[in-house]
């Protein structure tokens, strides 16, 4: 799995597709480079909270992103997670749940 770290990896993710999610926005956008490997950014807005909040935001999503992306994430694409206001107030199993759904309804979208 590759991290997205340039600010233009962020900006095509953006036009990709959209799947908003409670506690976080899933953006994925196929890369078409012939490399299998799935991409991930994680971004946590000034509006989501203060510091320690954003950084406990951002675990959280790196974790889901351990967890789930392996099995569930879409080969050849990056994915972006974003934080939402709130996020840290859902229970991380179900946050997995969302981000599994976010990931299926992605698969089915890029498949037709």
């Amino acid at each position: 799995m590759r991290t997205l770290s340039k600010r233009s990896e962020f900006l095509a993710a953006n036009r990709g597709l959209r799947f908003p999610m409670p506690g976080f926005v899933l953006l994925v956008r196929p890369r078409g480079d012939g490399d299998d490997a799935p991409g991930i950014g994680f971004t946590v807005s000034k509006k989501v909270g203060n510091a320690v909040t954003r950084n406990r935001m951002k675990r959280r999503l790196r974790a889901l992103a351990r967890q789930i992306l392996p099995e569930s994430g879409i080969a050849g694409a990056d994915h972006v997670l974003i934080g939402r206001p709130g996020g840290n107030d859902i229970v991380f199993a179900e946050l997995g749940e969302h981000l599994e759904s976010a990931l299926a309804r992605a698969a089915k979208k890029l498949a037709r």
